[in-house]
């Protein structure tokens, strides 16, 4: 059964959450996406690139608090050390 609400800024409340859910949805999905291009990229200009875009949607996401800080952190260092080991194979 859903929260029903009760007065005028528990509407609001509500209200607001609902909005900020659906842009957190759309900033998550944003991140996700900018990782997957980076791992599914070949060649190493556009490795880059894809990590360099990657970076700043973790970075802009982390600022606006949808993921926490240490996750933005933790994923661009990962994506930087499969780009390390990626140019040191080619």
């Amino acid at each position: 059964m859903p929260h029903i609400p009760i007065n005028k800024s528990s509407e609001k409340r509500a209200r607001t959450s609902l909005k900020r859910e659906e842009i957190n949805k759309s900033t998550k999905s944003r991140v996700r996406s900018s990782v997957k291009k980076f791992l599914v990229e070949e060649s190493p200009e556009a490795k880059a690139e894809a990590l360099r875009l990657a970076s700043s949607q973790l970075d802009r996401a982390a600022n606006k608090g949808v993921i926490h800080p240490n996750k933005a952190n933790r994923t661009k260092s990962r994506l930087a050390k499969r780009m390390a080991n990626a140019t040191s194979q080619s």
